[in-house]
């Protein structure tokens, strides 16, 4: 790789084109590992910088993407009658997906790229995760337009407007998804977005998904086994337990993502379903409790979202803390609200908010404690 090193090398912005310093240093260190280090405080070497760690979070997505394509073509298979093929399943929703992505990713580095330059600062790093995430979490019939609008506004009014990447204290990709949920959400819930109808456009037909059955006070018709296989209507590419699973063990394996706040948000959302199954008011009460976790965005929410390093919380008893809260009020919502069917974009973002303070009442708690210590410590001293 020397020739594109060298490459690089030659074309580095100097003069009067130094001003395109943030563009070139993003590409550079993409494609390199950067050379410089920080001017002050400590200094850390290590082969993992954030670029290499977002590539690896986009790696995790691929199971949920590739199978969330393949469901686009089946699920309008069956809603229209068409013998298609597993191929050719894959390759419509290969061709549904691929101008949102583009979209999605254009938008969102253009004003990446825009923001780093009026600032003279480098490009965050951050989209290129969020950017593959926002159109894997929305209904395949968004048209491009809300969706173009949804990303300039995470990005600028999630991101930018508090520093850019690892500045902001909500999830991105949850806060375009709010937007378009609370801008436009004829599109956004409802029977008829979930399937795709043509190719091109925005016309749809209708694919009830399990959370919309139950809010309609109906037993799921999609068994668990379906549910987990992901062969069911609804988000994109948040489906397939199994697909997030096998991006949810390579997060863990490489300790990009917190295991104590994944599975504290499964076990917050498994005892809050419990405690509706004993008390079993309704038929959404006595559903099993497991059943949460193969609806919706839950799984997809608790490995991709809940886990973001920027906006969870920091401590290790504060993780514990934040990761209950989400799957307990992500059940809570979706039982208790019919309105809101999807509890774990609400939930999570209501957390986003919290963490703060629950790293602060742990620091402050943990710092109470040591200082009881100390006196005991010096009593005994003294006494002795």
């Amino acid at each position: 790789m020397d020739w594109l090193a060298n490459w690089f090398e030659k074309i580095e912005p100097k003069g009067k084109l130094s001003w395109l310093g943030s563009t070139y240093e993003a590409f550079h260190t993409f494609a390199f590992t950067p050379k410089s280090v920080t001017r002050q405080g400590s200094h850390i070497r290590d082969a993992v910088d954030m670029k290499r760690s977002i590539i690896i979070v986009v790696i995790a997505l691929i199971p949920a993407l590739l199978f969330g394509m393949w469901n686009i073509g089946y699920q309008t298979s069956i809603a229209t009658g068409a013998d298609w093929n597993w191929l050719y399943m894959w390759w419509f929703g290969f061709l549904r997906m691929l101008p949102m992505i583009v979209v999605s990713y254009l938008v969102g580095l253009f004003i990446e790229f825009a923001f780093a330059q009026v600032r003279h600062h480098e490009v965050n790093e951050g989209f290129l995760a969020t950017g593959l995430l926002i159109p894997m979490i929305v209904p395949v019939t968004t048209p491009l337009w809300q969706l173009a609008l949804a990303v300039a506004f995470a990005v600028i009014i999630g991101k930018e407007v508090f520093g850019g990447s690892g500045m902001n204290f909500l999830n991105p990709a949850l806060v375009a998804r709010a937007f378009l949920f609370f801008s436009y959400p004829t599109h956004m819930s409802g029977d008829k977005v979930w399937i795709a109808n043509d190719l091109w456009g925005t016309d749809a037909i209708a694919g009830a998904t399990p959370l919309g059955e139950l809010a309609a006070g109906m037993h799921p018709s999609a068994s668990a086994l379906d549910m987990l296989l992901g062969t069911i209507p609804g988000s994109t590419c948040e489906t397939s337990v199994i697909a997030i699973a096998l991006g949810a063990l390579l997060l863990l394996f490489t300790g990009i993502a917190s295991w104590r706040i994944m599975l504290s948000v499964f076990l917050g959302g498994g005892l809050m379903g419990l405690l509706f199954n004993a008390i079993g008011y309704n038929e959404y009460m006595q559903l099993p409790f497991y059943y949460h976790f193969l609806m919706g965005g839950f799984a997809f929410g608790a490995v991709f979202m809940a886990t973001d390093p920027v906006t969870a919380a920091q401590t290790n008893t504060g993780k514990w803390i934040y990761g209950l809260l989400i799957g307990a009020f992500a059940v809570l919502l979706r039982v208790c609200n019919p309105a809101y069917p999807e509890g774990m974009m609400l939930s999570i973002l209501f957390m986003n908010c919290m963490a703060p303070l629950i790293d602060h009442c742990v620091v402050a708690q943990n710092i109470k404690h040591r200082a009881k210590r100390a006196v005991a410590i010096g009593k005994e001293a003294h006494n002795g």
